[in-house]
């Protein structure tokens, strides 16, 4: 299983052109982002406090729901 942050670098890009791309990036240039967790409550709870360039939590919410799916889909394989 991925963790949530090697899930996010696969949208990392040199000119973002969605929120959760600007999302990837600016998680990649932050150094305390917990980059080893596999856990919503510890994601969203790190983001509150220092996710300052989120435009909004409902980003990395959604976010979440691709990684999920995305595992998911790799359970079945």
């Amino acid at each position: 299983m991925k963790s949530f942050y090697h899930f996010l670098m696969k949208y990392r890009h040199p000119n973002p052109k969605d929120s959760i791309s600007r999302f990837a990036n600016h998680a990649y240039m932050d150094h305390g982002f917990p980059k080893h967790s596999y856990e919503y409550d510890e994601l969203s709870s790190y983001l509150e406090l220092n996710g300052h360039y989120l435009e909004s939590m409902a980003i990395f919410d959604d976010a979440w729901q691709q990684y999920q799916n995305a595992e998911k889909k790799k359970q079945y394989k």
